[in-house]
């Protein structure tokens, strides 16, 4: 979660508020931690079957720092349409594919599978359909002979780590033109 800022000085015109996981041990928590950025954990496994509870647990500590913009990563949960729609037009995830293509999981297994040639990562609003908001920017990898799903992930991953905070970058300032990132 971030918060718009005024001072350029840090170079970036976002600055983050808080990092909310659903896992208690996302790697993510400790290196915010260590930033010193505040963490917080809605476990999704203690509203089991009630997804609108385990939403509004979550609001309420979003309720608490009242971000500007949700950046969603490696959250693996769907998220139902009245949460997406009060946050319409303020939520950023990544997804590592090119969108359209391999909405959902198991994204780099199917694109070896299907034979492509090239994969990557698309950073997209989010709205009430699964991985379908406009997309604000894609990264591309060539898929290597001898690829398994993990090799083609670390690839991936390095781009998902550029691409993400220059999308942010310019979304937080207004701009939502594409981002496509040289291979």
């Amino acid at each position: 979660m971030v918060r718009l800022v005024e001072d350029m000085a840090i170079n970036h015109p976002a600055s983050p508020v808080l990092v909310l996981s659903n896992r208690p041990e996302a790697g993510g928590l400790a290196k915010a931690a260590a930033l010193g950025v505040p963490t917080a954990v809605v476990d999704h496994k203690d509203y089991a079957g009630d997804r609108p509870a385990f939403e509004a647990a979550m609001s309420s500590v979003l309720d608490d720092v009242r971000p500007d913009i949700l950046c969603l990563a490696g959250f693996m949960r769907i998220l139902t349409s009245d949460f997406t729609r009060a946050w319409e037009g303020r939520m950023l995830n990544i997804h590592p594919s090119l969108l359209p293509k391999y909405r959902g999981l198991n994204t780099h297994a199917r694109a070896l599978e299907a034979g492509d040639t090239e994969a990557g990562c698309t950073v997209h609003e989010v709205t009430a359909d699964l991985d379908d908001g406009p997309i604000l920017g894609q990264a591309r990898v060539p898929i290597l002979s001898g690829d398994t799903p993990d090799t083609l992930a670390d690839r991936v991953l390095v781009q998902e780590h550029t691409l993400y905070p220059e999308v942010l970058r310019r979304f937080a300032a207004g701009d939502r033109t594409l981002v496509n990132l040289p291979t």
